[in-house]
């Protein structure tokens, strides 16, 4: 697979999970560990289904456990720590922290071998940066002291994500059908969690199992393969800043859906956020020049 359409499939990642908030809105009551359990219990049989049918299971015996180590613990980890942030801090100020991680993998990836940060990437990643602050603060009161532990939990978040990424690109070699492992012991990980600290509570109605099905299929399920093919073979520096997009795109399904208001800070930020992706992407073809 080329390097151009790898990169492309790590955009499919990004455009799934701008509809991750869209789809957990519809989900609603159901709480988070259970919501993840059944989610990646989903996109983990997604994968068994899909190895099945391309005969890439057998490939799985010859993968390295501390590859499926990283793996359970980038997607496992990013969730759990995301949900005890927002329950530890205001949701706007933990979400922006944590939405450091495309920041975080295009600043990591500049130690990879054979890959160099250009300004163009620095200027591009602060661009975005800004663009999603707008988004997620939105009308924020700013950073609170009081919410500490929140604030560091959310730190740990991006860190775990964009470390994640970033050394998934050291084991190129492994096969993409690794991440159905990743999914599956996620998923008994957040069961176990679920029944020590939540009540259950399934999906309410049509609407409620329809979003359900759909976070298992695309954000919590395909996301995470195409996202796999992407840094391990694609442009990942462009796919750091590009990610940025997605708290605009989801913010555009929300307020397409009805669920939020359009603002002016909705239009700077879709300015700041492409400009932010045009700098990357310029950057990146100058160095593949």
């Amino acid at each position: 697979m080329s390097r151009s359409r790898a990169t492309y499939m790590g955009f499919i990642a990004i455009f799934l999970w701008s509809l991750l908030a869209l789809f957990t809105v519809g989900s609603a009551p159901t709480p988070p560990l259970l919501l993840n359990a059944i989610c990646f219990g989903i996109g983990g049989t997604l994968g068994v289904v899909w190895g099945m049918t391309t005969g890439n299971l057998s490939a799985l015996r010859q993968v390295p456990w501390h590859v499926y180590l990283l793996g359970t613990i980038g997607l496992f980890g990013y969730h759990a720590l995301y949900f005890s942030a927002l329950r530890n801090a205001p949701a706007a100020e933990a979400g922006l922290i944590a939405y450091l991680w495309p920041l975080l993998i295009v600043l990591l990836s500049g130690l990879l071998p054979g890959e160099r940060l250009r300004s163009g990437h620095l200027i591009g990643a602060g661009l975005g940066l800004s663009g999603a602050a707008l988004i997620i603060l939105g009308g924020g009161s700013g950073f609170d002291p009081a919410h500490i532990k929140g604030y560091l939990l959310a730190i740990a978040c991006a860190l775990t994500w964009s470390v994640y990424s970033v050394g998934s690109r050291r084991f190129g070699d492994i096969p993409t059908a690794s991440v159905i492992v990743f999914c599956l012991a996620s998923a008994i990980l957040s069961a176990g969690l679920h029944l020590m600290l939540e009540d259950t509570v399934w999906p309410q109605g049509a609407m409620g199992w329809a979003s359900t099905i759909a976070l298992g299929l695309g954000p919590v399920g395909l996301a995470f393969y195409v996202w796999d093919i992407g840094v391990k073979r694609g442009d990942i520096q462009l796919l750091g800043t590009a990610s940025y997009a997605a708290p605009l795109l989801s913010t555009l399904a929300l307020v397409a859906a009805g669920f939020a208001a359009p603002t002016w800070k909705l239009a700077l930020a879709a300015v700041l956020i492409t400009a932010g992706a045009i700098c990357a992407a310029f950057a990146s073809i100058k160095a593949d020049r």
